[in-house]
């Protein structure tokens, strides 16, 4: 498999998976209808699993333009293979995203709140506090590239062979 197809599907599989389970939390009629968050993050990091177990091999499994971009500032990935990762990864997220749409397209239409229709999609912050929520953002972008550029650094075994990206 190529990168290109690893990082499409990893990252298809990750959006299905991840958008798929709030959908089944919050939308009208569902069999999860009223699941709660921790169903939603339960299912969020099986889906994050799902997706790097699919495509860490062949890609080293960034399935985020943040992390492709952040391994390209760091000097440990190359920005001329950075646009072809980044192609892949929004296609995969749009192909998930419309999956989630179709299987779920019934409920979307019986439930009458937008605010539940996109939380399936996107989050937005209970409190609009424009600094805290972009300070919230950075924050995590942080926290997320911190634990990747350790497991880029990683080393398994006697061996020593790398761990990760």
């Amino acid at each position: 498999m190529s990168p290109f197809i690893s990082e499409l599907i990893g990252t298809m599989i990750l959006i299905l998976l991840g958008t798929g389970v709030v959908a089944n939390v919050v939308l009208k009629g569902t069999k999860g209808n009223g699941g709660g968050w921790i169903v939603i993050t339960t299912g969020w990091a099986l889906a994050v699993f799902a997706g790097v177990v699919i495509a860490g091999p062949y890609s080293g499994a960034h399935l985020n333009p943040a992390v492709t971009i952040g391994l390209a500032i760091g000097g440990k990935f190359p920005w001329a293979d950075a646009p072809v990762y980044i192609l892949a990864q929004l296609a995969g997220a749009m192909i998930g995203s419309m999956f989630v749409y179709l299987f779920y397209n019934d409920h979307f239409a019986i439930t009458p709140e937008p605010g539940l229709k996109s939380a399936s999609f996107y989050t937005s912050p209970a409190i609009k506090n424009t600094k805290i929520n972009l300070m919230n953002e950075a924050i995590g972008t942080f926290v997320l590239l911190f634990a990747v550029f350790y497991f880029t650094n990683a080393e398994r075994g006697e061996d020593k062979t790398p761990v990760g990206l």
